[in-house]
């Protein structure tokens, strides 16, 4: 029988945490002072708060879905509270989380009435015997679980309205000069912004956990769901290799399973972390013309935060007191 001193004395003090908020054309002359101060402290906030519950002993688990709960309170981010709008004017949201000790996961997908999509994947995931739920079974489940639901009008934002009517103004444009007929709604999708937000984490306890978070992408439509809630596709963790979360046009990363690509090359090539997540990011998924990034952490605390787009909001602790926040490409 081994005494909590025991215990103690050989946990993993190589724990870290990694964070993103998306992934897109994010350039530095678009974007005002006040407003990247803005992000910086968001984030920073985020991987703060989960990095404390390592700190303090806790696990992956908690600590990734800490983080993401307060990236999906902030209107900064495309997840949550900042969630965009559909081609209907209304909010779809999907989240995911995944154990990497157990291979447990959760994920909703779909749903317009929770506050906080990520506190409902982790309920589908410890409550449930299904991994993912949708649309108002998700919902249903939420209120008997005594989750927190909100009207329509806690998603209200201004600027996200603005995003969506530029782009049906340019898909329009775009219809009335065109003879072909599904020209709009592929440009409308090539010039959205892709934004999500991520965590993975590695406790003292030699754990892994990835979350993701999303509200999709602007001018979304038919219950268009993207990869953030499909597990191997923008979410996976697992003890054995990484723990790895996704941003960017979710057809592309659903197509190329990256989350579970990483670990894969991984586990059965014996690549290391960097080389595997700038393998998947900078290379297979450029051929075929995806956009976007991810981040990832290994059993070892490596970190990968690699990206094809202008900028990905970014940043990671360690416990070696190393931390840093990233925005643009440069």
């Amino acid at each position: 029988m081994i005494s909590f001193s025991q215990n103690q004395s050989i946990m993993n003090e190589n724990f870290a945490i990694v964070i993103h908020g998306g992934a897109g054309t994010i350039l530095k002359k678009n974007m005002t002072p006040a407003m990247e101060k803005a992000y910086q402290e968001k984030l920073q906030e985020a991987l703060d708060s989960g990095y404390t519950i390592l700190k303090n002993g806790g696990s992956a688990i908690d600590a990734v879905e800490k983080a993401i709960l307060v990236m999906e309170d902030s209107p900064l981010f495309n997840a949550g509270k900042g969630a965009v709008y559909t081609n209907a004017s209304t909010n779809e949201l999907d989240a995911s989380i995944m154990d990497g000790k157990t291979l447990n996961a959760g994920a909703v997908a779909g749903v317009s009435h929770i506050k906080n999509p990520i506190k409902l994947a982790r309920v589908v995931m410890e409550k449930s015997e299904h991994i993912m739920l949708s649309g108002k079974g998700a919902e249903d489940f939420a209120k008997q679980h005594q989750l927190e639901m909100v009207d329509s009008a806690y998603f209200y934002n201004e600027h996200r309205l603005n995003q969506l009517n530029k782009i049906k103004k340019t898909e329009k444009i775009q219809l009335d000069h065109s003879d072909e007929k599904n020209q709009g709604d592929a440009s409308a999708f090539k010039d959205s912004k892709f934004g999500t937000v991520g965590a993975v984490a590695l406790d003292k306890h030699g754990n892994l956990a990835a979350a993701t978070s999303t509200g999709g992408m602007t001018n979304k439509k038919f219950g268009r769901i993207g990869d953030s809630p499909i597990i191997g596709a923008g979410t996976y963790a697992n003890n054995a290799t990484c723990a790895v979360s996704c941003t960017g046009h979710g057809e592309f990363f659903i197509r190329n399973v990256v989350a579970y690509d990483v670990a894969a090359l991984m586990e059965y090539k014996n690549m290391r972390l960097v080389d595997a997540a700038n393998y998947v990011v900078k290379e297979k998924l450029v051929k075929l013309g995806g956009e976007g990034g991810l981040i990832a952490i290994d059993k070892h605390g490596n970190i990968a935060m690699p990206f094809n787009t202008k900028g990905m909001y970014r940043g990671y602790k360690k416990s070696s007191g190393e931390s840093e926040i990233l925005i643009f490409k440069n």
